[in-house]
């Protein structure tokens, strides 16, 4: 049997691949922080963040994220993935019901079916087919999850439009910003951009691990909520709170985006310029997302960019849909403009080699 191994990252090579959207894992303040509070409170927390894993460092990070998204209150998980678990589990369970965006992140889905409520999908950013599921379930107590912007296709929710849907059935929107977060309103996530942080009836779960260079996730909300999920969430209570290291780490960054508006400005200006050369729509954040006929070709275009000394994702069949094989493109601010059009240039030399038609 063939081994299958993860790629690893070299160097060397032009990085079209990785979430670092801002280029801040790698930055001298951020580094300094998450040494800082290695040394000051060791490799692990050593404990739930209920017992005696909550440190210093865990305040500080939540402070940062309210700070920089505009909601009042903030809880820290281990991981993205674990922030999504918590908070639907947390929300539902019996006489609820979920209904999810059809893209929505594979954490959403898992956490749906962990929930054991009943569960089903709404048309990607279909704001009528969510509005119709809302109005058959007549008034039941419903939790409504999408993403601000989507990992695959890189494409923007209608939020303003969700939002209103929502209210007007009285359920509860859940948005992921694991990709606004650093890219959309100056950095400070799509929600914030329309006015939405700290509205009613909206909560909103983000990743550490991407524009914010770190690891772990959070729960943006109010007081209210974040007490029910500090007494609730699972995935918070019966796990070790997040290394020191990625907590200082993800503090500075936090505090670096919201003092650096035009790095939001730097990744959509890269964005841009990639689509322009893939000869693709531009999507709305970081995440573009070039076609492919199916999987073969998708790999073999990725393979073809590594040789060429460009890394870039491909995303197929089983991880999403048959049907929807592509390559994933990052844009990230601290590469240079030169490098990212030359890139650009190259994956769709490699693309065009298997596609039939690419568009542009």
């Amino acid at each position: 049997m063939q081994r299958t191994d993860p790629v690893v990252r070299d160097d060397s090579m032009i990085d079209l691949a990785s979430n670092d959207y801002l280029g801040l894992a790698r930055h001298p303040r951020v580094i300094a922080a998450a040494v800082t509070a290695t040394e000051r409170y060791g490799a692990g927390a050593g404990a739930s963040r209920l017992v005696t894993g909550t440190l210093p460092v865990h305040r500080a990070l939540e402070d940062a994220l309210t700070d920089l998204t505009g909601w009042s209150a903030a809880l820290a998980f281990s991981t993205g993935y674990a922030a999504n678990l918590g908070v639907v589990t947390a929300l539902t369970g019996r006489g609820a019901h979920i209904l999810l965006d059809a893209h929505a992140h594979a954490s959403l889905h898992d956490a749906a079916r962990m929930s054991r409520s009943p569960y089903d999908l709404f048309g990607h950013n279909d704001v009528a087919d969510l509005d119709d599921r809302l109005r058959a379930l007549g008034g039941a107590r419903v939790l409504v999850a999408v993403e601000s912007i989507y990992s695959v296709l890189g494409d923007a929710a209608p939020l303003a439009e969700l939002y209103a849907v929502c209210r007007a059935h009285g359920a509860l929107l859940l948005v992921d910003e694991a990709h606004g977060i650093g890219v959309a309103g100056e950095g400070r996530g799509a929600v914030h951009a329309l006015g939405l942080a700290g509205a009613a009836g909206l909560v909103v779960t983000a990743t550490l691990s991407k524009s914010l260079g770190a690891q772990g996730g959070a729960v943006l909300s109010g007081w209210a909520m974040r007490d029910h999920l500090v007494n609730s969430a699972r995935s918070f209570i019966f796990d070790t709170g997040l290394a020191p290291a990625a907590a200082g780490a993800a503090t500075e960054t936090a505090r670096i985006v919201a003092a650096k508006p035009g790095l939001a400005a730097a990744v959509q200006q890269r964005a841009a310029l990639i689509a322009e050369r893939c000869g693709i729509a531009p999507a709305a954040g970081a995440v573009q997302s070039v076609p492919m006929p199916g999987p073969v070709e998708a790999v073999a275009a990725r393979e073809e960019l590594r040789v060429a000394g460009v890394l870039v994702g491909c995303f197929r069949p089983p991880s999403v849909p048959d049907g929807v094989s592509r390559l994933r493109i990052t844009a990230r601010a601290d590469l240079a403009l030169d490098l990212v059009e030359s890139a650009a240039s190259r994956v769709r030399v490699a693309a065009a080699r298997g596609a039939e038609v690419l568009p542009g």
